[in-house]
């Protein structure tokens, strides 16, 4: 079974990102950002990791590099308020963030369940 590890500071967004994903059929960890320090990585192993990032960019890029660091070779999807709508999920903002995945909040279900099967697929 896919298992996703969310990042996310505020409790009811990472609520909410544990239901949608639960339901889909993923095996869902979530923590808060900051839990990503000095311990290893929550839930184990993972297929997918999403990180909420904040800016400036510079804090954000080294809150996705020290989890990154957690999970190596794990894809990473970032989400953020402070990102643009109509981003491109793969645009620029995901590159220079080193991310294979960026989307805007607020974000719905059909936006992130997208996003989250285009890097590994349904839930098994």
């Amino acid at each position: 079974m896919s298992k996703i590890v969310i990042y996310e500071e505020n409790d009811l967004m990472r609520a909410l990102l544990e239901e949608w994903l639960s339901k889909a059929g993923y095996i869902v960890r979530a923590a808060a950002s900051h839990e990503h320090s000095g311990g290893p990585a929550v839930g184990g192993p993972a297929d997918l990791i999403i990180v909420s990032v904040y800016m400036p960019k510079r804090v954000g890029a080294q809150l996705v590099r020290e989890i990154q660091a957690i999970h190596p070779g794990t894809p990473v999807i970032a989400i953020s308020g402070q990102f643009f709508a109509g981003l491109t999920a793969n645009g620029a903002i995901a590159q220079s963030l080193g991310v294979q995945q960026a989307i805007a909040k607020p974000l719905n279900r059909l936006d992130l369940l997208t996003a989250v099967r285009s890097l590994i697929g349904a839930p098994a």
